[in-house]
């Protein structure tokens, strides 16, 4: 058969072929995004976005109100605005202040969060991050089902399953919002699906540990540490980094300085010449004449002796 007459025969094969390859290799690229290992790292950037995007628009916020203090006031030097109207503006800025400092941390927390998830992209045969989220979050739940099934958990801590106290109506808020999050997402989540259910489960963490420690403390197992002595050790706490930074600065500013003095002290005594004692009767600038033991002695200014003429 003429190979010309096959070519044109079966022209479509090659065009068919490229086509299920590209349609294969984009299902396996978003197999991979909805449900692979980069899933944590692209939640993580699609956080970082947000928390940037957030603090930008505090910092336009901040200079909205300075500029709103800055009119506020000339309107008051023109008798136009009262003082409570300045007050009100000068708390607006000090709030978009706090505000947009709050959101300047979080950009660096996500940031760190960013370079944790990309060092801990999985490998191959490793568990995917939304299979771990999944192991962590049955691990919360099998921990509170302990309280519900076993009876002397029960009886010890009663707390633990009395929805009228807020700790224990806070954890069921979270298992409720956590729930959805994972029921409504699927098996295949985007990044912002991910991160939303990932802080979830973090949510539902903290709300556990904070209701089990107010059941043992409710049943005398762990004694409740007033708020002023946490106040007090986190005082503590960032007194003592304080101390550390001037600390390192101190030592830093003195290593400097001697450095850059000895370098001073060894070029003035390189460039200098050697001190002479000025040529004349043997006596120095301060009326010290030597003596034949070694020895200086003071000694006056000499006075003329008088003549019998001039008397």
């Amino acid at each position: 058969m003429d190979p010309f007459l096959l070519a044109a025969e079966f022209w479509w094969v090659a065009p068919s072929a490229v086509g299920a390859g590209a349609a294969g290799a984009a299902g396996l690229h978003w197999r991979g995004k909805a449900g692979g290992r980069r899933l944590a790292y692209d939640a993580a950037r699609h956080d970082l976005r947000a928390a940037q995007q957030r603090a930008n628009e505090r910092r336009m916020a901040v200079r909205i109100a300075r500029a709103d203090l800055a009119r506020i006031t000339a309107d008051r030097a023109a008798h136009r605005a009262t003082p409570e109207q300045v007050a009100s503006a000068r708390r607006m800025l000090r709030e978009r202040e706090r505000d947009a400092k709050a959101a300047l941390a979080d950009v660096r927390a996500r940031r760190v969060r960013l370079n944790a998830a990309r060092a801990a992209i999985p490998a191959a045969s490793a568990p995917r991050p939304l299979e771990r989220l999944y192991a962590e979050h049955d691990a919360v739940t099998a921990r509170w089902m302990q309280y519900e099934t076993d009876p002397a958990r029960l009886i010890a801590y009663p707390a633990m399953t009395d929805v009228r106290q807020p700790a224990t109506a806070a954890y069921l808020r979270a298992v409720a919002h956590a729930n959805e999050l994972r029921r409504t997402a699927g098996a295949r989540m985007t990044p912002a699906e991910f991160a939303a259910y990932r802080d979830a489960v973090a949510e539902l963490e903290r709300a556990f540990e904070i209701a089990e420690h107010a059941a043992r403390v409710q049943a005398g197992d762990a004694p409740s540490a007033p708020g002023w002595q946490e106040s007090a050790q986190e005082v503590l706490s960032r007194s003592a980094e304080a101390l550390d930074r001037a600390a390192g600065a101190a030592a830093s500013a003195f290593a400097a300085w001697s450095e850059r003095n000895r370098g001073r002290t060894t070029s003035r005594t390189d460039g200098a010449a050697p001190h002479q004692a000025p040529a004349g009767d043997g006596a120095d600038r301060g009326g010290r004449a030597p003596r034949s033991d070694g020895e200086t002695r003071t000694s006056g200014p000499t006075w003329p002796v008088p003549r019998r003429d001039s008397l």
